[in-house]
């Protein structure tokens, strides 16, 4: 209750009819940014502290296990054996290119 007594009072004598007091309107300017400059020093800090320990900001996701299949390794080595074949038939002049352009 006590807190909220204080906010009726400051929105009291926040009111356009009470006499300017610029003292008071700087400092309590001055004292909101020294705030927010303080936290975003703090955040920042926190946040580089945490990236550069490995962590992550946020939630982290979840990865599955790595499972490595054999049959599908082996569909990948025929793949790329096969596209040697084809090369090496290319460059000892197996297949001949005709270049369209010319």
């Amino acid at each position: 209750m006590n807190f909220f007594h204080r906010i009726g009072s400051f929105v009291k004598r926040a009111r356009v009819d009470t006499p300017a007091d610029p003292v008071r309107d700087w400092l309590v300017l001055l004292s909101l940014s020294a705030i927010a400059l303080v936290s975003i020093i703090v955040w920042n800090a926190w946040a580089f502290d945490t990236v550069s320990g490995g962590g992550a900001i946020g939630s982290t996701t979840v990865k599955a296990p790595e499972v490595f299949n054999q049959s599908s390794l082996n569909t990948i080595r025929t793949i790329f054996e096969n596209r040697a074949a084809e090369e090496a038939k290319y460059e000892s002049g197996m297949y001949t290119f005709i270049d369209p352009s010319q």
